[in-house]
């Protein structure tokens, strides 16, 4: 799978880390800030760029808390996107809502969680049906 990954300069330790650890995993990792960038809102809006331009990829960002990156992008149309603390939330919220975009806390998850925390969303198809209509709906918006 092919994986947006980028971060301000609050999650830049655990970015590195997961860039590593998802390509060990054989993904296909784009970094979109090999030097971080200054705020959640400039990394987070890079992530979301190259997701435009690469349709089957998924994207995780990580700033301090997580809340940011989240924040900005589910400003974007046709953009789902998740904040994450957990496994489970990860499987789902690929699973029942088609995420595309997953953004996490450096200071809220550790390393072990957080690459738990990728594996399940990257592992995970959409399964479409009966929640596509929600999709739908949240795409819809904004």
């Amino acid at each position: 799978m092919k994986v947006v990954i980028g971060a301000d300069k609050d999650g830049m330790t655990l970015k590195d880390t997961l860039k590593t650890f998802l390509t060990e995993e054989g993904h296909e990792v784009i970094d979109v800030s090999e030097q971080p960038a200054e705020d959640f809102v400039e990394s987070t809006n890079a992530i979301i760029q190259a997701l435009e331009e690469n349709l089957d990829a998924v994207g995780v960002a990580i700033d301090r808390f997580g809340v940011g990156s989240f924040m900005a992008g589910s400003k974007h149309k046709n953009m789902v996107a998740a904040e994450l603390s957990d496994e489970r939330t990860a499987y789902m919220t690929r699973r029942h809502n088609n995420a595309r975009l997953i953004t996490m806390g450096q200071d809220i998850v550790g390393v072990e969680l957080a690459k738990n925390i990728v594996r399940e969303f990257t592992s995970t198809d959409y399964d479409g049906g009966r929640h596509q209509v929600r999709v739908d709906m949240l795409n819809e918006m904004l």
